[in-house]
């Protein structure tokens, strides 16, 4: 089983707050990789979260060739 199939037990173990601080720690701009890192989670889960944080307004994505670059509001 992976991450997502438990999205309750993910969520408390890793929350949205904790990817905004990932990219915050990174200087206000960071890989999907590097959040992923930071937080301790996988790529796929760090896409997933760092993807429903800016659809929600919170960060902002600028894509940089096949990657994106996250950025605090």
């Amino acid at each position: 089983m992976d991450e997502d199939d438990q999205p309750e037990s993910s969520r408390k173990q890793y929350p949205l707050t904790a990817f905004v601080e990932a990219i915050e720690a990174e200087g206000g701009m960071a890989g999907t990789q590097a959040v992923a890192e930071h937080v301790g989670c996988s790529y796929e889960l760090a896409y997933k979260r760092l993807s429903e944080l800016k659809e929600n307004e919170r960060i902002e994505s600028e894509r940089i060739g096949n990657a994106h670059l996250w950025k605090t509001m």
